[in-house]
């Protein structure tokens, strides 16, 4: 059984104060990307994690582990089996890997061993907060601690230049740093530098980008210089490290990334996807 996991980008992440479990609600809009891993469950004699790098762990720690782990106590079996998981999302990137991961897993996890939608989605709340959006993917309004989702008119037309620089960014010290700053709001993306869809709504913007910043100068480096060679406004998707900016073409959003060169880091044209993991071997 595979599945390509995509990788999501936040058009817009708009935060809340911490509630008194400590997370913070937020409300924005996520957006599946071409960019993804490519997730494969086989039978095996004993439980194994495998992963092509170390942008994961490749142990029990692993999300994508915990969701089949999760579905497969649910189901009653105990099958042993070998996760095999080929990463291409970069990971402390902002770009939804993990939980990408997870959902893909748990999506073929469900089919294989007859879970229900409902039991799916709760188990997809319980692994971490963007598996939700990730086992539905396409184009979402995302609210709450990301398990509340409204699906949107599916957005195309349109590429994306994705650059995640040589640096992490992690998550829970950025929401730390956007406390300690007293809830900054992000920059806006200008009407001007926005797919016609996306014109006419609620302005686009990420509040972690002040906290992220704040711990790491080099993420206003980073956008300064994008937005200078890309000629365009460039955001930050997430908590960092990543940023992307919009192109009307293919080609512009190729040539946009092929003029930053990163070694062993992404810097690549992606499309918007409909779906958040697609079965491609069942």
């Amino acid at each position: 059984m595979k599945a390509l996991a995509y990788a999501k980008v936040n058009l817009a992440l708009v935060v809340f104060p911490p509630m008194a479990d400590g997370y913070h609600p937020i409300r924005g809009i996520s957006q599946s990307v071409s960019l993804a891993d490519d997730i494969e469950i086989v039978p095996s004699h004993d439980d194994t994690v495998t992963v092509s790098n170390d942008e994961a762990p490749a142990d029990e720690t692993n999300l994508a582990w915990k969701a089949f782990a999760a579905a497969r106590r649910t189901a009653r079996v105990m099958q042993p089996a070998e996760l095999r998981i080929t990463k291409r999302i970069p990971a402390g990137a902002g770009l939804g890997g993990g939980s990408a991961d997870a959902a893909a897993s748990l999506g073929l996890a469900a089919a294989r061993f007859g879970i229900d939608d409902d039991q799916t989605s709760g188990i997809a709340e319980s692994i971490g907060a963007d598996v939700p959006f990730s086992l539905v993917g396409g184009t979402c309004r995302v609210e709450g601690k990301g398990e509340r989702l409204v699906p949107l008119d599916a957005l195309a037309g349109f590429s994306l230049a994705v650059v995640v620089p040589p640096f992490s960014m992690a998550t829970p010290e950025v929401y730390r740093s956007w406390d300690d700053l007293g809830g900054p709001s992000g920059p806006e993306i200008p009407e001007g530098d926005l797919p016609p869809q996306l014109r006419g709504g609620p302005p686009l913007r990420n509040d972690l980008y002040p906290a992220a910043l704040a711990l790491d100068e080099r993420i206003g480096d980073w956008r300064r210089d994008l937005a200078t060679r890309f000629g365009t406004t460039v955001a930050m998707t997430g908590s960092g490290s990543a940023f992307f900016a919009f192109f009307s073409t293919r080609d512009e959003a190729e040539g946009a990334a092929a003029s930053v060169d990163i070694p062993n880091r992404t810097s690549e044209a992606v499309d918007p996807t409909a779906v958040g993991w697609e079965p491609i071997d069942a």
